[in-house]
């Protein structure tokens, strides 16, 4: 993997890795970087693997590597500017009144938990030399966190700023701009694609580790959300500085759009109703009135009138783009209550990641999970990779999966119920449960699912069963990890995030395949849009969904090269469907597969008499 990513280096190819676990493969990827003469970004999709990189890998490789490049190599982490504390706003605060609300009640500043939060931040602040949220712990409520941090949009840049000097999120950027490694994100890498490349620092060589997820993360710095509280929230920031007439235009037009949201279905839109076209139009004249009545000199630096002109052109922005209904975006409704909105997402992301990801640069893009059906082409088209000018390399695992592991299909169940768990589903649970005796993963389609699974266990075995939701997920892994008898059930965080190996993990249980819920908006979008142009969209989007996260969910169970356990899926179709059945199984690691129950009950058997030997 380091050969090719060397050689992909030096050629200017673009390289897609597959690269198992267990590979190594941040190694694979770090050791060649540090051989270019300018910075190289490294981007990933989750907090555990950019603290991995930061913590662990980058300070044994820039110490190993010292003699020999007779230097120490550098690296630094860059994030979004939300993430750091804001000197401006700590010095300036927002005034009571125009402040954000936590759950519909507790206001900044107010007595209380809410006043203690913000008493605490202002003490790390006086403290930290970095100013990032994710160094603060315990954390605080985001609510709390808008208080002393600001948007990329929101800022007012490091010259026309009084606290310029001290602020956090431009040393960051110093920083980066001066290290040979810098670390990111994928939904900040997203935002610079998204932003004219403006955001990082100038660089020849682009890794992007966890690539099966920059499509999503891509989606997600695209989407835009326009709700009642977000316009109440723009208006108080910029009431002081607009006409009485324009206030009362604002207040018209959000409570247009508030009664609008009451008759709207919470799923996709394909046509704007009248009402909420009529809603949105009130709005964008009175931002359009706000934003012209809100004068910001060259030289002006009011921190609260700068964000207030902001706050007023993002929300035009939105409301414009969401009146275009332009045939690339998708429109939806979703939310209960005070937390009712309207969202707009692009249709597709392949475009803009084509044109912007792989411009003048050296990209390689690697995962645990780049092949669906042992092929490149799914993630590949997702990117907007042209393959003619990348090559591909699936440098495989050092685990033996067909030794140390066993998917079974319980082909004889029926077919999965579209919420909560079967009678028989139920039952098989309890079997393999008891079979090993705990040390099982439970991964599930459904809050609902998870919950029946573990007052089935509850009720039917004497083991500790933990339910993700009835604590945080941190102290439930950790006690997963220690206590090898409990259980740990819960939904799609846990199908990628949880990493336990050892005899704690034996057995992992995926109730339903994971294919996308018919009503979820963009998915629905997406696979209308692949059966117009004539194609299949339960084949072309569907399938695919369901294989990536199906194989994550698989791979928590080999997590070194002396694990050994049973993946369960009590999913008949893996098995029964001809369409798609072998190309999932295709997709994932190559454990012996078997559908025969009694066998898969004594192979737990063993592996539990092992164990407790």
């Amino acid at each position: 993997m380091a050969e090719a990513i060397d050689k992909a280096r030096t050629s200017r190819r673009h390289l897609l890795v597959q690269a198992g676990t267990g590979t190594g493969k941040s190694l694979g990827y770090l050791v060649p970087s540090l051989l270019s003469d300018r910075p190289v970004v490294v981007s990933t999709a989750t907090l555990a693997l950019q603290a991995q990189l930061v913590d662990t890998d980058l300070p044994r490789l820039a110490t190993a590597t010292e003699d020999v490049l007779g230097r120490k190599p550098t690296f630094a982490v860059l994030k979004g500017r939300h993430h750091y504390l804001c000197a401006a706003k700590l010095a300036e605060p927002e005034p009571e009144e125009e402040q954000d609300s936590l759950d519909g009640g507790a206001w900044l500043g107010q007595a209380g938990r809410m006043e203690k939060h913000v008493k605490r931040v202002h003490e790390w602040a006086n403290e930290t030399e970095k100013g990032d949220r994710d160094e603060l712990d315990p954390g605080v409520p985001d609510a709390v966190w808008r208080g002393v941090s600001v948007s990329s949009r929101e800022c007012v840049g490091a010259q026309k700023c009084p606290q310029g000097d001290m602020c956090f999120a431009e040393k960051a950027r110093g920083a980066a701009r001066e290290a040979d490694i810098v670390v990111t994100n994928h939904s900040l890498l997203a935002i610079d694609l998204l932003n004219g490349r403006k955001v990082l620092p100038e660089h020849d060589l682009l890794i992007v580790d966890e690539a099966h997820e920059l499509a999503d993360r891509a989606t997600g710095a695209a989407q835009a959300e326009l709700s009642v509280t977000g316009i109440e929230r723009t208006m108080r920031r910029a009431g002081q500085f607009i006409s009485r007439e324009t206030k009362e235009k604002f207040t018209d037009g959000g409570a247009a759009f508030d009664a609008s949201l009451d008759n709207l279905p919470a799923t996709r839109l394909v046509q704007l109703p009248d009402h909420l076209r009529q809603a949105l139009t009130l709005l964008e004249g009175a931002c359009r009135e706000a934003f012209s009545e809100i004068t910001v000199g060259k030289d002006d630096e009011s921190l609260l009138k700068q964000q207030a002109k902001t706050g007023v052109g993002d929300l035009r922005d939105v409301v414009q783009r969401m009146l275009q209904e332009s045939e690339y975006d998708v429109i939806w409704a979703d939310g209960e209550g005070r937390r009712r909105q309207l969202a707009v997402a692009p249709l597709s992301v392949a475009g803009i990641l084509g044109e912007e990801l792989f411009a003048e640069r050296t990209v390689v893009v690697t995962s645990a999970t780049l092949t669906l059906g042992g092929k490149f082409d799914t993630v590949a088209r997702s990117l907007g990779i042209d393959q003619d000018h990348a090559d591909t390399l699936d440098v495989g695992s050092p685990f033996d999966y067909r030794k140390q592991g066993i998917l079974y299909v319980a082909s004889h169940l029926p077919k999965p119920t579209m919420s909560g768990l079967s009678e028989a589903a139920a039952e098989e649970l309890v079997r393999l449960v008891n079979a090993i005796g705990g040390r099982t993963l439970g991964l599930f389609s459904s809050r609902k699912a998870a919950e029946r699974a573990a007052e089935v266990l509850r009720e039917r075995t004497d083991l500790p069963i933990l339910l993700q939701g009835e604590e945080s997920l941190p102290p439930l892994v950790r006690r997963f990890r220690a206590e090898p008898e409990t259980c740990l059930l819960g939904v799609m965080s846990l199908w990628q995030g949880v990493d336990v190996p050892g005899d704690s993990c034996q057995l992992v249980v995926v109730d339903r395949l994971p294919f996308p819920r018919p009503d979820e908006p963009l998915m629905a979008a997406r696979s209308a849009a692949a059966d117009n142009s004539g194609g299949s969209g339960f084949a072309q989007v569907s399938v695919p969904y369901a294989a990536i996260r199906l194989a994550q969910g698989v791979g928590r169970l080999i997590r070194s090269t002396s694990d050994k356990g049973v993946v369960a899926v009590l999913d008949a179709r893996l098995e029964n469907a001809r369409s798609y059945g072998r190309y999932l199984r295709e997709s994932l690691p190559p454990l012996w597969y078997t559908t025969d129950k009694d066998k898969v009950e004594a192979a737990l058997k063993r592996l539990r008499a092992a164990s407790e030997a």
